[in-house]
């Protein structure tokens, strides 16, 4: 939605003009708000003397562990985790939302496990460390004519961090990124390493490939990947209704394909790729964050009246394509996002996703302060333990709400929404389901649980989050 402050503004006079006088007092105690949550907090934990400060990317996860390593090699990982006493968690980019990665006791930071290691011509077959970045992967696949067939719509996370929470992108016929695993080096509570492939560790496959950290740390990565390939994008603008009706139609025509809605305009916008030959175009300018820099003005100066918001917009937003490019798979499907949020996402079975995604917006529009767009993709399922996509086909609705502001409302009136139409939370994102909710959704969630006991009967890879999700006792 590229419209400058400018032609907003234009748009809200010429708006007021041909409506009804603007109530002063109701804008001027609008105006005077201030949006930021109480308990927001930008900065770093203090840590006593001794021990090391981390937060995750939105602030809202937060630890002083005792330590803070970054083991060099493989070796170097077995032996730290064979010689820890102590609690321990793995960590890649802090990207996720929820306390996977929080411990008092060791963090491990697996960024210096990267890189591309070995590629086989013959099957594709491509060996990454564990810390990689999606970005790095990506650019390193390409240098070698090879891509994975599909990306999520960020970044910067480490593999490690994207395969174990099962981050994925949207393709109605296009599965989520650990789908595309071969195997992984996984290095146990002991300081064992096991090499894991479905042929000689099955159940350890299934498990470990959506593995939230729990089982151990994963040191390298196999990947399945295909020859590099161009993508043809089309970003276009329409009313909401008219894309929501046209959104299943849509999913079933083009390779990739989501849209998103903002809130209090009664428009969204709809992003296609499809398989592209010949020349590329090259990606033109990104345009998301100066998007939500006006959707925020917008929200700023005229969010006590949504149907000025609608007015103002539908006044002064271009209709129809918006962008029309080509160029490589991984420079289109992924970018980095430097506005940070916090988020909400769910995964809906498909019977019940456009139902579900009615209701989420019909509630969130009940506030007048909501500006994030609300995101819509489409997955393809899976046969991992705990994917969230391993009972069908899903359709995922993804909330934002701004790094300082507010976003408990998510738990009290968008999460029962997405439960009472079977859904399944992202396990990187805010939820608050526990074990009990977790088993009724996951048939093989209680192997899992078992496979975890037998490979760190200690609990030595726990936290207090993960205690609350597996029903684990949790004592320091």
């Amino acid at each position: 939605m590229p419209v400058s402050r400018r032609t907003i503004l234009l748009a809200a006079g010429a708006v007021a003009a041909g409506s009804a006088a603007i109530p002063a007092e109701q804008y001027i105690a609008w105006s005077g708000r201030d949006f930021t949550r109480p308990d927001y907090e930008p900065d770093y934990p203090e840590a006593p003397d001794g021990e090391d400060s981390w937060m995750n990317w939105s602030g809202v996860q937060r630890a002083t562990p005792e330590t803070i390593s970054l083991p060099a090699s493989e070796d170097e990982l077995s032996e730290l985790v064979a010689g820890t006493t102590s609690r321990m968690r793995p960590y890649g980019s802090g990207h996720s939302f929820v306390g996977l990665a929080p411990s008092e006791g060791v963090m491990v930071d697996v960024s210096r496990l990267t890189g591309l290691k070995s590629l086989d011509e013959q099957t594709g077959h491509a060996v990454f460390g564990a810390g990689t970045r999606l970005f790095q992967m990506a650019t390193e696949l390409a240098e070698v004519g090879r891509a994975l067939p599909n990306l999520p719509d960020i970044d910067v996370q480490t593999l490690a961090g994207s395969f174990s929470t099962a981050t994925h992108g949207t393709g109605e016929t296009l599965t989520a990124l650990h789908d595309h695993i071969a195997g992984f080096r996984l290095v146990t509570a002991s300081g064992d390493v096991m090499d894991v492939t479905a042929e000689r560790h099955p159940d350890l496959f299934a498990a470990g490939r959506v593995s939230l950290g729990a089982l151990g740390v994963i040191s390298q990565y196999t990947l399945k990947t295909v020859p590099s390939f161009n993508l043809h994008r089309k970003l276009w603008v329409e009313p909401i209704d008219e894309l929501i009706a046209r959104a299943e139609e849509l999913a079933g025509t083009h390779r990739n394909f989501e849209f998103y809605y903002f809130p209090h305009t009664g428009y969204g916008a709809a992003i296609s790729h499809d398989l592209h030959e010949g020349p590329v175009t090259g990606r033109g300018d990104d345009i998301d964050d100066e998007t939500l820099d006006q959707l925020k003005m917008l929200r700023n100066q005229f969010g006590w009246a949504p149907w000025l918001r609608r007015k103002i917009v539908g006044a002064a937003l271009p209709k129809g394509t918006i962008e029309d490019f080509s160029d490589s798979s991984y420079k289109l499907l992924s970018t980095t996002r430097p506005t940070k949020f916090n988020e909400m996402e769910y995964h809906l079975p498909h019977e019940n996703g456009i139902k579900g995604l009615r209701e989420v917006i019909a509630q969130l529009e009940t506030h007048k302060d909501v500006f994030f767009p609300l995101e819509v993709r489409f997955i393809a399922p899976d046969e991992a333990w705990l994917s969230p996509f391993n009972a069908g086909p899903r359709i995922s609705v993804a909330i934002h709400a701004a790094v300082d502001e507010r976003y408990d409302y998510f738990f009290s009136e968008i999460e029962p929404i997405h439960r009472a139409n079977g859904g399944r939370p992202h396990w990187g994102k805010h939820h608050s389901l526990g074990k009990a909710e977790l088993s009724g959704l996951y048939p093989k969630f209680d192997d899992f649980l078992a496979l975890r006991r037998e490979l760190d009967p200690a609990g030595k890879f726990l936290n207090p989050y993960l205690g609350y999700l597996f029903g684990e006792p949790f004592n320091d």
